[in-house]
């Protein structure tokens, strides 16, 4: 009878050593610019776009939690659609970009797709084997260093 480690678990993810480093499937250098962005840069550049979406509804509104998700979610939406990054993201060196290399930006369908997943939480703290989260694959990006 086979055993739960001769079979493995997709939550698993790849097994090591079989697929390199995080992105090389993506055809991403190993390190440095335009490498796949470590977990702890996109914990914090998340934290610091929730804490000015946060900021910004205690201005305006007297700190609503719908109002919070709402800026955050306009804030995602309409940086990362143009410019590729939020705040968060330029504060710790990351950006987002299309996986397709030659494809010069995100573009309002794809920032629309990935802030509403991101939005619901559960797909993005679902990862792959290189660690994109699930709002990254259905819009088609991947968030590497600057």
């Amino acid at each position: 009878m086979a055993s739960r480690e001769d079979l493995g678990s997709w939550l698993e993810g790849a097994p090591q050593g079989s697929e390199g480093y995080r992105g090389q499937r993506l055809g991403l250098p190993e390190h440095g610019p335009g490498s796949f962005a470590p977990m702890g840069r996109r914990i914090g550049a998340l934290m610091v776009d929730w804490l000015v979406a946060s900021l910004a509804s205690l201005a305006f509104f007297g700190y609503d939690p719908m109002a919070t998700l709402g800026i955050f979610a306009l804030e995602n939406l309409l940086l990362v659609s143009t410019l590729g990054y939020t705040i968060g993201h330029r504060l710790f060196g990351i950006t987002v970009r299309p996986e397709v290399a030659g494809v010069p930006y995100i573009g309002f369908l794809r920032g629309a797709v990935r802030t509403l997943l991101l939005c619901l939480v559960i797909p993005a703290v679902i990862w792959d084997a290189d660690g994109r989260g699930m709002h990254d694959k259905a819009a088609r990006t991947v968030i590497v260093r600057r």
